[in-house]
């Protein structure tokens, strides 16, 4: 281990500078032991170094979290996985279970970021508004990532524990492990040496998105080494069952270049030398990346605040998983600009959701050209539109030319209406087609 450490602290520095990360700590548990490093700055503008204590936010990597609170409430015989909701919930009018909340299949909108204001009542006031949702596909029939559904898991929480989500947080996970730099909000940041997110370069001037999507992933926060010891010692706060069948796979994902399956909660690949399980998590600015290899014992977090951090994340994990667990980590996919996909037409159309207002359209030379423009809070967040030639890859997966946040992120078209043509444009969110176009 103090190879990884020596390797890591020579590294960090000059990698973060090619790719305009600001700062970056990892965090790696290996066998019981752990080692952490970090670099570069917390925040531009005060120059104020990033050190191991340093907390950064994870994103929607708090959804694991979220999940084990959950199971927990399992463990206690207090919840039921396959009941629906609204035992729990009565007032909510979705035909989900619990389980289906907590995989990604609960079918209805997930992107949905109304703020409720900071009051404690905020998460019960947000899943309130949740009955004009539009329903995209019947419960349990596939996956598309869903924050809104981990903000009603987050209301369940509270409603049988009878405290504030917040509350369940600190009192069933941060205490119990011992996780002593994490922090769910501002207030509890504040006291830590806490990053700040960075967008085109600058510090972005709000710290936490809004406190009604907590459980989604909007504002916890927590160093390295407190993060990889939530995802090796997870197992004191679950009992044997629990904690395994959260890593059992629920449903299967399109080959848009995410994980192989979902479990509650965890994300799951079966990749060369073992299966690894983990989550990603993005707020304004920062972003979070977490991978176990539990039949190792090993861990791996990666938290940044801002630049390009997904080559990063590929650099980083793809070494420290091949020397620490023996797996082999997926290169990112690259496109072929010369490859053009089979019957093109069957993709043409517009695909919308609350985020953005997708057009797929072909041109006068048969080349497929996808164009995004972001809606709603994607667009107050800064969200700039996209616009990329789509080439084939792997069947009705295509590649994009031009990259996102420095990747190739592929999209699949799923299902197939009357006319042989794409029902959903799927990108880990199932946008689903609203209208033809020319």
């Amino acid at each position: 281990m103090r190879d990884v450490q020596s390797w890591l602290q020579e590294r960090l520095p000059g990698l973060i500078a090619e790719h305009a990360v600001p700062g970056i700590a990892v965090g790696v548990w290996v066998g019981g032991e752990v080692v952490d490093a970090a670099a570069g700055v917390l925040n531009t503008a005060t120059g104020v170094e990033a050190t191991t204590d340093s907390i950064f936010q994870i994103g929607s990597v708090t959804k694991v979290l979220t999940a084990t609170l959950a199971m927990q409430l399992v463990d206690e015989r207090k919840v039921e996985l396959d009941a629906p909701v609204r035992r729990y919930l009565p007032g909510f009018a979705r035909d989900v279970t619990v389980r289906q909340l907590m995989c990604h299949v609960a079918g209805f909108e997930g992107d949905i970021f109304t703020d409720t204001g900071p009051g404690d009542d905020c998460i019960e006031r947000y899943v309130d508004l949740l009955a004009d949702v539009p329903q995209l596909f019947a419960p349990g029939s596939m996956f598309s990532y869903n924050n809104a559904a981990f903000c009603v898991l987050g209301r369940l929480i509270e409603v049988v524990r009878g405290k504030q989500f917040d509350a369940c947080m600190r009192d069933h996970l941060f205490e119990p492990l011992g996780m002593t730099h994490a922090a769910n909000n501002p207030y509890e940041a504040i006291l830590h040496r806490a990053a700040v997110g960075h967008l085109h370069g600058q510090p972005v001037k709000t710290w936490a998105m809004a406190r009604s999507n907590a459980p989604a992933g909007s504002m916890l926060a927590m160093r390295a080494r407190d993060l990889v010891r939530f995802a090796r010692l997870q197992g004191q706060v679950l009992s044997a069952d629990s904690a395994a069948a959260m890593q059992e796979p629920q449903i299967t994902l399109p080959d848009i270049g995410w994980a192989d399956a979902w479990g509650l909660g965890w994300e799951m690949s079966e990749l060369p030398g073992g299966t690894v399980i983990g989550h990603d998590g993005s707020t304004v600015g920062q972003a979070a990346f977490l991978r176990v290899v539990p039949e190792r014992d090993v861990a791996i977090a990666i938290l940044t605040n801002g630049g390009t951090p997904r080559p990063v994340h590929a650099e980083l994990m793809g070494r420290l998983l091949q020397e620490l667990a023996g797996v082999t980590f997926p290169e990112l996919p690259v496109p072929d600009p010369g490859a053009r996909p089979a019957h093109p037409e069957r993709y043409v159309g517009r695909y919308t959701s609350r985020e953005s207002i997708t057009d797929v359209r072909l041109d006068t030379d048969g080349r497929l050209w996808l164009e995004q423009t972001p809606i709603g809070v994607s667009a107050e967040v800064g969200d700039q539109p996209h616009r990329t030639e789509l080439v084939a890859w792997r069947g009705d997966s295509l590649l994009p030319v031009e990259p996102s946040g420095g990747v190739h992120w592929p999209v699949a078209f799923v299902g197939r209406d009357s006319d042989g043509r794409a029902q959903y444009l799927h990108t880990g969110r199932a946008d689903l087609r609203s209208s033809s176009i020319g």
